[in-house]
């Protein structure tokens, strides 16, 4: 199985993290630009569910008075703006337009601005840092669907974004493996054991115990619900003292590998910042790559096909 992707991964985006002045009180901001030429590897589709519903900017904010945008779905709750206006309908009607979008382009995955009664995941209010009814109306949807989701804030954090970036590239690859064999189910776990024990470690094993107690024969049925746990676990963030440990874990199997040593690469308890940690992390998948030797922490890599044409020619 290929580890390396060459086709963008789709994302869709809340438009007002895409410099579109979409939120209620006319602001934005364009965070993916702030990523630099980093950007350009991934499709990008910004859509606003509020805008979308014909709410307008400026607009009067939103609440969720009930619940949680899963209540909303069934029913028992709805939204209204500051007004006491009752807006449901019209913006459950645009998140299922929001979604179709997102499903016509193939998108996988998702920046939200958390803190919006629509996008939320984990937030769905700004203010005084209440949680607020979590989740929002379209993300509610969203994770019901099994889309990628990241908040766009992190976008801002080095190694936060990291993280995500290549838990979002495992997840793609994983999403668009074909399992038609016991030994395809054997390769794709190998692929990301690694990666999701880092992640989910008791999550992790159980899968790993799944697999050795598989009676002959081949099932479909069981790949998808393995591919289906799988994608789960690649949806939950690390944490920085998993990562620093995965990573020296991979940096000793690549110095005995290839003999090699990265001077860059630091033992993890060495105290340093989120910057430094994320640049050993991008040195050593570079070395990784360029040495055709695995890297656990994360395991499948994105290369343009005139990256990976230039590279081979070198």
């Amino acid at each position: 199985m290929k580890r390396v992707i060459q086709e963008k991964v789709v994302l869709g985006v809340s438009a007002c993290n895409f410099g579109a002045p979409f939120r209620y009180n006319r602001r934005g901001w364009d965070r993916v630009k702030n990523m630099g030429r980093e950007h350009s590897d991934f499709e990008w589709h910004p859509v606003c569910p509020e805008v979308g519903a014909g709410l307008g900017v400026p607009r009067e904010p939103i609440k969720i008075a009930g619940s949680s945008g899963d209540d909303v779905w069934e029913g028992k709750a709805k939204i209204i703006n500051r007004k006491g206006d009752d807006v449901t309908e019209k913006l459950k009607g645009s998140c299922l337009s929001t979604l179709e979008i997102l499903r016509s382009v193939n998108a996988i995955g998702y920046v939200y601005m958390e803190g919006s009664p629509t996008c939320g995941v984990y937030r769905t209010t700004l203010k005084n840092k209440r949680l607020g009814h979590p989740p929002g109306v379209l993300g509610s949807l969203l994770l019901r669907e099994g889309f990628f989701l990241i908040p766009a804030v992190d976008l801002d954090s080095p190694l936060r974004w990291w993280d995500w970036r290549r838990r979002l590239h495992a997840f793609a690859w994983v999403h668009s493996q074909e399992i038609q064999s016991k030994q395809d189910l054997y390769n794709l776990w190998y692929t990301v054991k690694f990666l999701c024990q880092e992640i989910d470690d008791s999550a992790a094993r159980l899968i790993g115990k799944s697999l050795a107690m598989l009676p002959k024969g081949f099932s479909p049925e069981y790949a998808e619900n393995l591919k289906r746990e799988i994608l789960e676990i690649l949806r939950k963030p690390s944490t920085v003292n998993r990562i620093k440990e995965r990573l020296w874990k991979s940096y000793v199997y690549f110095k005995k590998s290839t003999n090699q040593e990265i001077e860059d690469v630091l033992s993890p308890e060495i105290q340093r910042n989120m910057t430094r940690i994320t640049k050993e992390l991008i040195t050593m998948e570079r070395h990784a790559f360029s040495n055709g030797t695995f890297f656990s922490s994360a395991p499948i890599l994105y290369r343009s096909e005139q990256r990976v044409n230039r590279m081979s020619k070198e």
